[in-house]
């Protein structure tokens, strides 16, 4: 290996770095909050590249469709809810409104632009918009669905409705985009040439558009936490959900914030990677798994610790692409299992008990 392959394979990780780390904040950030491991982050990658795909193909994307469906859901279950109980049922009428603009007016109204909108010659610097317009709202409503119910349930029981939630997703991004893949259009065709001695090492310009993307989301998520009171509620909640409830944030709210940044971090990478590869139904549960081992390096509890561990996770898949791709895979996902050896021995085998009612 001479100095420019290894300036090669060090680009391609830090990209490659750049992707999982969006994902492990997601990952961290929607545990820390909820206790829920969602393996569903995976696919908002892939919803967020192939809406943008079909978008640019001037095709509108059934996600569209999906969106108006989890609308209809949420506003049956929420008006359902309502009506069920007593105190609420006395404010039915302006509830039912709300309700109304937030679960099916707006869905409609993001369906009709999407119709309207993707047969057009439209720029890049509205079609990235109008795909994440379509994708991030599905987060809060899967977790109002899906999630929300079973707040008191168990981290196991939790497990299990996200491998559930999982599995459908893929099955209906399968119907949805069908089995083939799809790549997207580049954000810059420029490429930037660095001398490295004797040769020239050629930097393109998507990899310092996902660089500098991923660096300026992670620094205004920084931001967000700490200098916002929405941001500081959702880090008293990851930091004691019960502390949180007793001086006034709820929980449910906490839930589906957090599951909104996650559904846009998770479309967001899907588009950034979109140019790099080519993605189907399925490539983002492989992406995200990546994503979920660098929070693990975390603890699923440590944003900063979890960043640096894709960094780890990236140059890993990189180098061993280059030395052994027929194992890349297996060396990747058998990181996790060091990790969390030395985690098993600094707890001490502590296990955290469930909370009794």
């Amino acid at each position: 290996m001479d100095l420019s392959i290894f300036a090669i394979l060090v680009q391609d990780g830090v990209t490659s770095g750049a992707i999982y780390a969006l994902l492990a904040l997601a990952f961290v950030l929607v545990f820390s909050v909820t206790r829920v491991i969602f393996l569903a982050q995976g696919e908002f990658v892939a919803y967020g590249a192939l809406s943008l795909a079909a978008i640019q193909n001037h095709q509108a994307p059934l996600t569209a469709s999906m969106l108006v469906a989890l609308g209809v859901l949420t506003f049956l279950v929420e008006m359902g809810r309502t009506l069920l109980q007593p105190e609420l049922r006395l404010h039915a009428g302006r509830t039912g409104a709300v309700y109304a603009v937030k679960y099916l007016l707006f869905p409609l109204a993001v369906f009709a632009a999407a119709r309207l909108l993707a047969p057009l010659d439209l720029p890049q610097l509205v079609q990235v918009p109008l795909a994440l317009l379509i994708v991030v709202p599905m987060g809060p409503m899967i977790y109002r669905l899906a999630y929300e119910p079973l707040v008191e349930a168990s981290t196991l029981v939790l497990l299990i409705v996200s491998v559930g939630v999982h599995f459908t997703m893929v099955g209906l991004g399968l119907v949805m985009f069908g089995p083939e893949g799809w790549a997207t259009t580049a954000f810059s065709d420029a490429r930037l040439e660095v001398p490295l001695g004797a040769e020239q090492l050629v930097i393109s310009g998507q990899s310092l558009w996902v660089v500098a993307i991923a660096a300026l989301l992670i620094a205004a998520l920084y931001v967000y936490f700490t200098h916002t009171l929405p941001g500081k509620a959702l880090r008293a909640t990851a930091v004691n959900r019960l502390g949180a409830q007793l001086v006034g944030i709820g929980a449910t709210l906490a839930g589906r914030l957090a599951f909104t940044l996650a559904a846009a971090l998770g479309a967001l990478s899907g588009i950034l990677v979109g140019p790099i590869t080519t993605l189907n139904y399925a490539s983002g549960f492989h992406i995200g798994l990546r994503g979920f081992i660098s929070a693990i390096v975390g603890g699923l509890a440590s944003f900063p610790v979890a960043a640096l561990g894709t960094l780890l996770v990236g140059m890993l898949e990189s180098f061993t692409a280059f030395w052994a791709s027929e194992y890349k895979e297996v060396l990747v996902f058998t990181l996790i299992l060091p990790v969390l050896l030395w985690r098993s021995l600094v707890g001490g085998g502590h296990v955290e008990e469930e909370e009794e009612e």
